[in-house]
């Protein structure tokens, strides 16, 4: 029988966050249904809002690496929030349309990890985007897609190089649901800034056996996310 629940409407963080409604909106994403999100959902975690402090990022177990996770779930819609927020000169409704639907799943993202996480939740971010001019589409790396494929590729090769640490079904499950969305995101991202259509499985993202790369914790992604962040990460040996 047909379900006839074809739309859910989401207004605030604890929404997303009651299973009922998580189970609605992947019942609807699985059908074809439509999930709507409304201006609340975006006010957390806004860029430079957030808290300052110290975080303790024990990588010794599976909490840690979901918490790692949640903390670039945390930089990421952050950075489209704002992107969404202060639209680059020049903007297309196509490009417009992209980055709001990223902007849509990362904050989905952040809060789906906090809701596995529960109490070892990762403490509100304080980010810094200075450095990206959101005023341009690109210029080098400081461009709203240059630092969006950053990010995107970035996380792609976080989630795969933390992904054998994960040994929960759920848990693992979760982890690889989003790591081929953020793969999706690079792809598109990668697109939009090569007109040729030839970058989006790039030999820089993709070796020769056409696996994506994996990056190590602490010697590529912590060091590349570093400058955005200004929550002090503690990472004992």
């Amino acid at each position: 029988m047909a379900d006839e629940r074809r739309t859910v409407v989401i207004e605030t963080v604890d929404q997303l966050m009651h299973p009922q409604t998580r189970r609605d909106f992947l019942r609807l994403a699985a059908l074809g249904g439509v999930a709507v999100l409304l201006p609340g959902l975006f006010a957390a975690c806004a860029d430079d809002e957030a808290r300052a402090g110290a975080f303790t990022l024990d990588l010794g177990n599976e909490v840690g690496y979901l918490q790692y996770a949640h903390a670039l779930e945390q930089l990421e819609a952050a950075f489209y929030l704002a992107a969404v927020r202060s639209p680059y000169a020049g903007i297309t409704a196509a490009e417009t349309a992209i980055l709001a639907d990223i902007r849509n799943h990362e904050v989905i993202h952040r809060e789906s990890l906090a809701a596995i996480l529960g109490e070892n939740a990762v403490p509100d971010l304080a980010v810094s985007l200075g450095s990206i001019d959101f005023s341009v589409r690109t210029n080098a790396s400081t461009g709203v897609l240059d630092a969006a494929k950053m990010f995107e590729d970035t996380g792609v090769g976080a989630y795969n190089g933390a992904g054998r640490f994960l040994t929960t079904p759920e848990r693992l499950v979760l982890a690889g649901k989003i790591a081929s969305v953020e793969a999706r995101h690079a792809a598109v991202i990668r697109d939009l800034l090569d007109v040729t259509g030839l970058a989006f499985a790039g030999d820089d993202v993709v070796d020769e056996n056409g696996l994506d790369l994996a990056l190590d914790v602490r010697t590529e992604v912590l060091p590349a996310i570093d400058p955005f962040i200004v929550t002090a990460i503690t990472v004992p040996s």
